[in-house]
């Protein structure tokens, strides 16, 4: 191989469309690009994506490059790039955390992975290992199994298992840990300032337990952690956390994969390209830069030149193609065909979706998580019921509102026709608080949704959730759609009910928790309080 044949194989980049542009066949033809990261940006339907897939890699196998890397964040959960209907609805970590088995986790990763592979994907950035210890974390928070290490670990190994015996690449993050952390790495550096000791017992341990099992890729995290970097970098730029620990301490064999470089912790203080050769010298073999090209084709230049000036040793690349291609011979050898297409493609996505839809509700139904109830469930049949919906407007990449959205008022009419619902925005105004107040007062039974992206719940939800109880009090449901630490500040709630994420199967579970068809059978996987603690849960 070339040097520029070297480096491209280093990089995984992203594009904007739904067909291969102009872009990315330079990056892959004349760059020679080792990988490609979709967002839902890319996706129209599962046939286009799994014709987009084919065609990337038949540019990569026409210029006798090895197959692509073809990766995605499909975490699960409020993490899910490809949402079209077709495809199976996968609970999100720390709504399998709430099942508390493991086997669940394993058997919802066997459906996700089936039906990646079958688009031509094999590489999942999943799943996060981070322990979700700190309430206020931005966010990860539920993207995590919850808060106890070992149940981390325990959930991590069965997905990471399930992943890798279809054939699918995991790759485990944000290493060495981002669960303890007060700000967002997307936006700004985040430090976590603890010492080695209880890195160890806590952080390390999912990442450890990762490694023992085989995974094959760890992704590091953009976090600053002086107990291992003196420096005050972050750990994707070095060596003390990449070299050291992960490779030398822990012996991790895998890839080494660095999270985007264009994220603000990165790109906003040392730069994309000196980010990337920074990363490289720490020990990272796979450098990612998601969105724009301009920043790609500098970053691979960038590189090549840190190499030929003597800034990067070529016996660091060659170390790190060396993985690569290993990895890529292990997980992708023999399964193109010469046109690029997949040799084990599940031929109906429709029927495949359909098969795994009993089992993914029985899932479901494990999650939802009773954690108090003064006597309001389940919803009576004589009583007309009100629910107050939360509209998720926003589109970051961690909180993407589902395409095909379906609300709690319109899965409890399809059960009864006595319900009328209501929109709440995410931080309500005081006028749109009075108006539902003045809706609510006729009402013997209320469900009020709580929905939470960021560290705590907004003012205006907490304010018409404390007007209500000093209106309604024994009327009130609060049921929290995302973040299970709402109830936090409202205390004070007759009932609260925890679903850590408002998919469309996590609804109907509600919904017949609510109506009591089924028994609430989740378990709280992180600590609310004293009195609700982790492993609390009523049934």
């Amino acid at each position: 191989m070339s040097l520029e044949q070297k480096i491209g194989q280093m990089f995984i980049c992203g594009f904007p469309t739904e067909q291969p542009d102009e872009n990315i066949q330079t990056l892959i033809e004349d760059y020679h690009l080792g990988g490609i990261i979709y967002f839902r940006r890319n996706v129209k339907s599962l046939t286009q994506m799994k014709a987009l897939s084919d065609s990337l890699q038949s540019l990569a196998l026409r210029d006798e490059q090895p197959p692509l890397w073809i990766a995605i964040d499909q975490e699960g959960g409020m993490v899910a790039r490809i949402d079209v209907e077709e495809m199976s609805s996968i609970p999100g970590n720390m709504a399998l955390g709430a099942t508390a088995n493991t086997e669940y986790s394993f058997k919802a990763g066997s459906v996700n992975a089936s039906e990646l592979l079958s688009l031509g994907i094999n590489m999942n950035l999943a799943p996060c290992l981070d322990i979700n210890n700190n309430p206020m974390n931005p966010i990860i928070g539920i993207r995590s199994f919850g808060e106890d290490p070992d149940q981390v670990s325990e959930h991590g190994e069965a997905v990471i298992r399930a992943y890798q015996e279809q054939g699918l690449s995991a790759v485990g993050k944000h290493f060495p840990g981002h669960g303890d952390t007060m700000s967002d790495s997307h936006f700004g550096v985040a430090i976590i300032p603890h010492d080695m000791d209880r890195l160890r017992k806590i952080e390390l341990k999912p990442f450890v337990k990762a490694i023992e099992y085989g995974i094959d890729a760890i992704m590091t995290a953009h976090v600053i952690f002086p107990a291992i970097e003196p420096n005050q970098i972050p750990a994707t730029l070095s060596s003390a956390v990449l070299t050291d620990l992960l490779r030398k301490e822990l012996g991790f064999q895998g890839l080494i994969m660095t999270d985007c470089l264009e994220m603000h912790a990165i790109s906003q203080t040392c730069g994309i390209s000196e980010g990337a050769i920074r990363a490289i010298n720490a020990g990272a073999d796979c450098i990612l830069v998601s969105h724009t090209y301009s920043e790609q084709v500098a970053a691979l230049e960038a590189v090549k030149k840190a190499v030929e000036t003597g800034v990067i040793k070529e016996s660091t690349i060659d170390d790190a193609v060396t993985r690569i291609l290993a990895m890529k011979d292990k997980r992708l050898g023999s399964r193109y065909c010469e046109d690029g297409s997949h040799t084990n493609v599940i031929e109906n996505q429709v029927e495949i979706s359909g098969s795994h839809q009993s089992l993914l509700t029985e899932i479901t139904d494990s999650v939802i998580t009773l954690v108090k109830d003064e006597g309001q469930l389940p919803l009576k049949g004589n009583e007309p019921v009100l629910v107050i919906w939360p509209k998720v407007d926003s589109n970051d990449q961690m909180d993407q509102p589902w395409t095909h959205q379906i609300t709690l008022g319109s899965v409890l009419n399809e059960r009864r026709n006595d319900v009328k619902e209501m929109d709440m925005s995410l931080d309500p105004s005081l006028d749109e608080i009075e108006n539902i107040l003045l809706a609510s007062q006729s009402y013997k039974q209320i469900v009020m949704a709580t929905y939470t992206a960021g560290d705590k719940l907004s003012n205006g939800q907490r304010i018409l959730a404390e007007k209500l109880i000093s209106r309604n009090h024994k009327s009130l449901i609060v049921t929290s759609m995302r973040n299970p630490y709402d109830y936090k500040y409202i205390t004070d709630v007759p009932a609260y009910i925890c679903c850590y994420e408002n998919t469309p199967l996590i609804l109907q579970s509600l919904a017949s928790v609510l109506t009591g068809s089924i028994t609430p059978k989740g378990k709280l996987p992180v600590t609310l309080s004293d009195q609700y603690p982790i492993g609390w849960g009523i049934e």
